[in-house]
C-alpha cells in the first residue's frame, strides 16, 4: 500500500521548488527529517546523493542515504523529482524505498503531490508493525508536513511558529474537552450535585423536571466535549464554547447571584473556559492539519 499525499499550494512554482529542493529549507518543514544534506557530486554522474537523519526520541536517531534519479520540467510548466532512499541502520524499519514529487500548475495554484513506497525489515513482524502503526503514522506526518509547507508559503507562518501554535492548540483544545467532559459527567450525570439542581430551580425549571434538565445539560456538555476532539482542527466547537460562556454566566448572575461568592464559582470557571476557547481560535489559523491534504490519488493518471 503506497503513500500518496497532495496539497494545493497557492504560491509561485519557483518558491515551491526552492522550499522542497533546498535541504536547508526542506528540513525546516518536513516532520519526517531533522537533517538533510547533499553529498558531493561525482564527476561521472549527475545524480545528487543526499544523507538524511530523523530523531526518533530518547536521543536516538535514524539515518540513511538516497539519490535523486531525475528532475524534469515540461512544456506545460509542470515538474517532477524522483528519488531512491535506503537505510543500512538495523534499527530502521525502512530498508529501502523510492518515490517522486510532482508539481502541477493550475489556475488556483500548484498541485504539489508525492507518491512513495518502501520495503521493511524484520520479516513478518516488521510488516505487521508497518501496517498497523508505522505506515499510518508516516502517512500522517507527510500530510501534516505538506500543510505546514503550504502555510509557510501562503501565509508566511514560519515552520517553527507552526509547531508552537500546534502545541498551544493541543493544550487549549484538550483542556476545553476535559472541562466539558468533567462538568457534564460528574456534577450533572453522576453526582446530581445540589448546586446544579438549585441553579435550574432558580431559573424557573419546574421541580419535577429539574433532574431531566440536569441530565440533558450534562449530555449536551458531553457532546460538546466529543465535538472538540473529533472536529480537532475545526473552529466551530471553539466558537460554541466561547459563545456559551457569557450566556451561562449572565443566567447565573441574574437568577442565582449567590453562587458567585463561592470559592469555586461559575464566574471564574466560565471566564477560564472562554479564555481557552479564544486562545484556541487565535492560534488555529496557523496550525497545520493533515486533513487538508488529499490522501488518495485521483482516478485520472497523475
Amino acid at each position: 500500500m503506497s503513500i500518496y499525499v497532495e496539497v494545493l499550494v497557492r504560491a509561485p512554482m519557483d518558491a515551491l521548488w526552492a522550499h522542497t529542493q533546498t535541504p536547508a529549507l526542506h528540513e525546516q518543514w518536513d516532520l519526517r527529517f531533522s537533517r538533510i544534506e547533499y553529498l558531493p557530486l561525482s564527476c561521472d554522474t549527475d545524480r545528487q546523493r543526499f544523507r538524511y537523519t530523523t530523531r526518533i526520541g530518547c536521543g536516538l536517531e535514524v539515518s540513511g542515504e538516497g539519490e535523486t534519479v531525475g528532475h524534469r520540467r515540461r512544456g506545460d510548466g509542470s515538474a517532477s523529482s524522483a528519488l531512491k532512499f535506503a537505510s543500512a541502520e538495523p534499527v530502521s524499519l525502512i530498508r529501502e524505498g523510492s518515490g517522486y514529487w510532482k508539481y502541477v500548475p493550475t489556475t488556483d495554484g500548484v498541485r504539489f503531490l508525492t507518491w512513495y513506497d518502501y520495503r521493511t525489515r524484520f520479516g513478518a513482524v516488521g510488516a505487521l508493525v508497518d501496517r498497523l502503526l508505522f505506515r499510518p503514522l508516516i502517512g500522517w506526518a507527510t500530510a501534516w508536513s505538506f500543510d505546514r509547507l503550504r502555510l509557510w508559503l501562503e501565509d508566511r507562518v514560519d515552520p517553527a511558529q507552526a509547531v508552537r501554535q500546534t502545541l498551544v492548540h493541543f493544550v487549549t483544545r484538550l483542556a476545553l474537552a476535559v472541562v466539558f467532559l468533567y462538568q457534564g459527567a460528574i456534577p450533572k450525570l453522576v453526582a446530581g450535585d445540589a448546586d446544579e439542581l438549585a441553579m435550574l430551580k432558580d431559573a424557573g425549571i419546574p421541580p419535577d423536571a429539574v433532574s431531566v434538565a440536569v441530565a440533558a445539560l450534562g449530555t449536551c456538555e458531553l457532546a460538546l466535549a466529543a465535538a472538540l476532539l473529533v472536529a480537532w482542527c475545526r473552529r466551530w466547537p471553539a466558537w460554541v464554547s466561547l459563545a456559551l460562556m457569557p450566556i451561562a454566566t449572565a443566567v447565573v448572575g441574574v437568577q442565582s447571584p449567590r453562587f458567585f461568592t463561592a470559592a469555586f464559582n461559575p464566574f471564574s470557571l466560565n471566564l477560564a473556559v472562554a479564555a481557552l476557547a479564544a486562545i484556541d481560535l487565535l492560534v488555529l489559523a496557523g496550525v497545520p492539519s493533515a486533513s487538508r491534504c488529499q490522501r488518495r490519488p485521483p482516478s485520472e493518471n497523475v
